[in-house]
């Protein structure tokens, strides 16, 4: 069949197999471009990782470190007359790329935070690892059943305490425009956190060492976003902040769980980049497309590959130069929170309107990227071609 972006609001629903297999290529490309990373955990778990930092992750343990790796994903696999989601062909092209090169690379499709899922991962890590080195944890959800309750929870993206009235960008039509956001209620806020806190990144951690698959100096982490004062009220002062305020009490918890085993949880604090998740969030796409026109102009714009390459490369392995804030957390954010790179956001913001949307920002780069997350826009691939859905 043909295949061609249908878009939907901040979702593309239709993906393209061999466009997947080419941003999984680029990715591989460009780490080994980078050359080895000495250091580097041997075993890795890693807990979201089909599409952005959790697929680009998986992708430098793999290529940089000659890592092991076992993924888990929670992807539609492909039908009859329909695609898979982009990360089911993400992951499926990752595996054959490392399992070409002699690497142990698995991936688990389910439901990561039921019970079962969790058993399923400890029993492969028994049968390929005996024990992992590294776990990275990197959900993002709108959704989460309890796995002991059966409960099923919504997180929501909302301001707290007042409304929040902002500009936005209309992606579709390239349109900017006021939003206001009514305040969230405390039940929204509660299940916000059960799903985008840091409960089951705490219940993954247990099952795994409970089950002894931790090896002796266990790192583990989590991805979060703080932004700035521009995205605070409906990010950082909203639900999602109350769930990642969670995820950091969490990590701490984790630590003292892991004291035994020399092990350490910790976040890592990453810039804005264009995912499936920040997509979704009011107001950041045109705060990124402001943000990349200005980091492009500074040279000092990282997509989601080039971010984990260097988190890797020069934080987390080798001579290890962490660089922890106070609160203990990895910012990769730093050079997206430079005075300079802010100062010029800040100008920009209340200039830029639908007129002048694609002169004041890099509206067309936001777009770019954001097609490329489904597979589209890559000048190797004939998007006329009429191909076969499995890869």
């Amino acid at each position: 069949m043909v295949i061609k972006p249908k878009i939907r609001g901040f979702v593309c629903v239709t993906s393209h197999p061999e466009g997947c297999r080419e941003h999984v290529r680029e990715q591989i490309a460009y780490v080994k471009k980078q050359g080895h990373i000495s250091g580097m955990p041997k075993k890795f778990l890693i807990i979201g990782s089909s599409t952005g930092y959790g697929l680009s992750s998986r992708v430098v343990a793999t290529v940089g470190g000659q890592a092991d790796t076992i993924g888990v994903f929670f992807e539609r696999p492909e039908e009859d007359d329909r695609p898979a989601s982009a990360g089911f062909y993400n992951a499926r092209t990752l595996d054959e790329y490392a399992q070409q090169a002699g690497l142990v690379s698995e991936s688990i499709n389910g439901d990561a935070f039921s019970d079962t899922c969790k058993q399923r991962t400890i029993e492969l890590i028994r049968e390929k690892f005996g024990k992992v080195d590294a776990v990275v944890y990197s959900l993002a959800s709108p959704r989460r059943i309890d796995p002991k309750t059966g409960e099923t929870y919504r997180s929501l993206l909302k301001p707290i305490g007042q409304p929040f009235r902002g500009k936005t960008v209309n992606t579709d039509k390239k349109e900017v425009h006021e939003i206001t956001i009514e305040p969230a209620n405390e039940q929204e806020i509660y299940e916000t956190i059960k799903v985008m806190g840091g409960e089951d990144w705490k219940l993954w951690m247990d099952a795994l060492k409970s089950a002894d698959v931790l090896s002796d100096g266990i790192q583990a982490w989590a991805y979060s976003y703080v932004g700035p004062e521009i995205t605070w009220p409906i990010y950082t002062h909203g639900t999602i902040g109350k769930a990642k305020e969670d995820l950091e009490r969490v990590s701490q918890v984790i630590t003292d769980h892991l004291s035994d085993l020399h092990g350490k949880a910790f976040i890592v604090v990453n810039k804005a980049v264009v995912t499936q998740a920040s997509s979704a969030i009011p107001v950041v796409p045109l705060y990124m497309a402001i943000l990349f026109k200005v980091m492009k102009q500074k040279v000092l714009h990282e997509n989601c590959i080039q971010q984990m390459d260097r988190l890797f490369r020069e934080r987390l392995c080798g001579e290890k130069q962490m660089l922890h804030d106070a609160k203990g957390r990895i910012r990769m954010d730093d050079w997206e929170m430079r005075l300079d790179v802010q100062d010029e956001v800040k100008r920009i913001w209340p200039e830029i309107t639908t007129e002048n949307l694609e002169e004041l920002s890099d509206f067309a780069g936001y777009q770019r990227d954001f097609l490329r997350l489904f597979g589209f826009g890559f000048d190797s691939v004939n998007y006329d071609a009429d191909i076969s859905l499995s890869i």
